[in-house]
C-alpha cells in the first residue's frame, strides 16, 4: 500500500477507534456510577445545568474515557502508520485535546477536573500509546531497557 494512503488510513482508524473507546466508557459510566438525583444529561444544555450536582466519582468514567480513548487511538494510529509513528500518536492526542477543550468551553465543570483532564488525559496518553506501539522510544525508556 502507498505510504501516504497507509498513514492517512492509520490516522482515520486511530481517531475512530479512540472515539469508540471514549464514547463507550462515557456511556457505561452512568451504569456503574449512578447519576446524581435530578441530573439530566439528555442534552448539552441540561448537562451543563446539572454539572453542579455531580460529585468527584461522577467524573471517573469521563476521565477514563478521555484517557483510554486517547491511548487506544494513539496506539492504533502509531501501530498502523508506515512512518512517523510517534507523530501520528501525538497527532491523535492533539485532536482529542482540541475536542476536550471544546467540551470544557461548552459544558464547563469543576476546575480541578478540567485541569486534570486536559493536562493528563490527552498528550501524555498519546505519547504512551506511541511508545507502546513501537514508536520512537524516549531516552528514559531506552536507558531502562539496555
Amino acid at each position: 500500500m502507498n505510504p501516504i494512503a497507509k498513514n492517512t488510513l492509520a490516522a482515520i482508524v486511530g481517531f475512530v477507534g479512540g472515539s469508540l473507546v471514549n464514547i463507550g466508557l462515557v456511556n457505561i459510566g452512568s451504569s456503574v456510577v449512578p447519576l446524581p438525583e435530578g441530573a439530566d444529561v439528555s442534552s448539552m444544555e441540561s448537562l451543563r445545568d446539572s454539572m453542579n450536582l455531580f460529585t468527584p466519582v461522577n467524573f471517573l468514567f469521563p476521565f477514563l474515557g478521555h484517557a483510554l480513548g486517547t491511548l487506544a487511538g494513539a496506539f492504533i494510529a502509531a501501530k498502523l502508520a508506515s512512518s512517523h509513528r510517534m507523530k501520528f500518536a501525538i497527532g491523535i492526542g492533539v485532536i482529542f485535546l482540541l475536542g476536550g477543550t471544546s467540551m470544557v468551553i461548552t459544558i464547563g465543570g469543576p476546575l480541578w477536573f478540567n485541569v486534570s483532564d486536559l493536562v493528563l488525559a490527552y498528550i501524555p496518553m498519546s505519547y504512551l500509546g506511541g511508545i507502546l506501539a513501537g514508536g520512537k522510544k524516549s531516552r528514559i525508556h531506552a536507558e531502562v531497557s539496555t
